[in-house]
């Protein structure tokens, strides 16, 4: 319980509070079914609902506070409901970002925070300043898509977006890491969480920027609206790392940001702090030189992939920003640890590969198959998906990407949502130019799909499983149903002996 004084929290704009300006608080919650007794109830207006309407719910449950942006209504509850807190606010989602920081007692700023922004690599960024922190010595964990982790192990959250958690959800993570010994904490920062002020009065020691490319229109609209949203995590940043090669946002960052920053690129000829050359790929991983000021370290590292090899080089940079020294980096790179479900390799029992990637799009698409090539194989069979939940205009791209490069691929569904999955098909399938060829295949749900891959595979081939699952689930409908392509993988071959 933590007594709050509404007026005296900086960073909210306050318009009025009917009824009592502080109230005793034991939780916070923005779904009127997680209210406990003496908790603060926040209105926020989402895509389908208006929290507005389940104000009289909330308080039946135990509000004692609720924050919104609606006078009118305000005031006529607080006739009724006389011991609430009624706060009218400029703007409900900002409010409940600074009320949250305030309630876990700004534990962000009891941790390092480093923040990951760009169109793809998050997730895999993410990881990897995760392991190499640890492996340096400095405890730390870590948010996104794949879970919420501390230095020790996944925690066991229901998380309330698939990639950066709401306000409350994320200060009440950096509370239990701080709990639990972690100095550190890398996460993922997407641009709606950016846009919807998720992360709201926080000031990361550390943002990264990977790449841009298109993506989320079916929120943004414009791509002018997505990258302006990506830039505002870098004006919460003290200190800035910057991917040089990266055409549609380096040079922009890279000129902007006027804090201390380190750049990093795959290129020789760069004028980066920290280059990468050499790539050599292997069966267990990569062998790459780094260069640094006046060192170059050849090394190997578990990770597969130029464009994961210019990840690595975003978290030794981190890493050095932390006052690590290049030699110290490299000396532990053998045992980074990759995230669940990126460029994860298993090897099947008939003697092929099954390559599990979240590729949703078509330059993550593009980069993968490139990168999967280079390992020794017979015949390539790919897996892509529409995602329900994301931009219908994005679909038809990946069918165009991948025509062409794959033996077989499979068009299946992700994350369906209200949709009717063979309507996302039919999307798909408009940027083939044969989508009747014998090689091209659909299924309407992914457990189909990835057993319709697994099917397509024989004896030295390698199946590639792309986008993926949010919290291992489905999302159909509203509801999250559980899913694991690794399951599949193990009762299809299990099975199938």
């Amino acid at each position: 319980m933590r007594m709050i004084n509404f007026d005296q929290i900086k960073g909210i704009a306050i318009k009025q509070i009917f009824g009592p300006n502080a109230q005793a608080v034991s939780g916070l919650a923005f779904h009127s079914r997680r209210v406990v007794f003496s908790s603060i109830f926040f209105s926020v207006k989402g895509e389908n609902e208006d929290g507005h309407q389940y104000i009289e719910e909330a308080i039946q449950n135990g509000a004692s506070a609720i924050v919104g942006e609606d006078s009118v209504q305000f005031s006529r509850l607080s006739e009724r409901y006389r011991s609430c807190s009624f706060v009218v606010v400029e703007d409900v989602r900002a409010a409940m970002a600074y009320i949250s920081k305030y309630f876990f007692n700004h534990a962000d700023e009891k941790i390092k925070t480093i923040g990951v922004t760009g169109t793809n690599g998050k997730t895999t960024v993410a990881a990897y300043v995760r392991s190499l922190l640890n492996l340096l010595g400095t405890r730390s964990g870590s948010i996104g898509t794949t879970g919420i982790w501390s230095s020790k192990e996944k925690l066991k959250y229901v998380k309330s977006t698939p990639t950066t958690p709401e306000a409350i959800d994320l200060h009440r993570v950096f509370h239990d890491l701080k709990k639990a010994g972690d100095e550190a904490a890398a996460m993922e920062v997407s641009s709606i969480a950016l846009d919807q002020k998720r992360v709201d009065g926080m000031v990361f020691d550390i943002g990264i920027h990977t790449n841009f490319s298109e993506e989320h229109l079916e929120y943004h609209k414009t791509i002018d609206h997505y990258k302006a949203c990506k830039l505002k995590l870098f004006e919460q940043s003290r200190q800035g790392v910057i991917n040089l090669d990266d055409d549609g946002m380096g040079m922009d960052l890279f000129n902007c940001f006027k804090g201390p920053k380190l750049t990093y690129s795959l290129s020789p000829s760069s004028e980066a702090d920290l280059i990468g050359t050499g790539i050599e790929v292997m069966d267990s991983g990569s062998m790459f030189t780094i260069h640094y000021k006046s060192k170059s370290i050849r090394v190997f590292t578990p990770v597969f992939g130029a464009y994961n090899v210019a990840n690595v080089l975003s978290a030794i940079a981190t890493a050095l920003m932390f006052g690590y020294t290049i030699d110290a980096i490299a000396s532990v790179l053998a045992k980074l640890e990759s995230p669940e479900g990126r460029f994860q390799v298993i090897q099947a029992p008939n003697d092929s590969k099954v390559i599990i990637d979240y590729a949703h799009t078509p330059v993550a698409l593009t980069n993968l198959v490139d990168e999967v090539k280079k390992i020794q194989h017979r015949r390539l069979i790919v897996m892509i998906a529409g995602i329900g939940i994301r931009d219908f205009n994005k679909m038809p791209k990946m069918a165009a990407t991948i025509e062409g490069k794959a033996d077989e691929v499979i068009v299946t569904v992700d994350h369906p949502g209200y949709h009717d999955p063979q309507i996302i098909i039919n999307q798909v399938m408009k940027g083939f130019n044969e989508p009747k060829a014998s090689n091209i295949h659909s299924a309407l749900t992914r457990r189909e799909g990835v057993r319709r891959s697994l099917g397509l595979g024989r004896t030295g081939d390698i199946v590639v499983l792309t986008s993926g699952c949010i919290n291992n689930a489905q999302i159909v409908k509203g509801e999250q149903i559980p899913h694991s392509d690794e399951a599949i993988i193990r009762e299809h071959f299990f099975q199938s002996q």
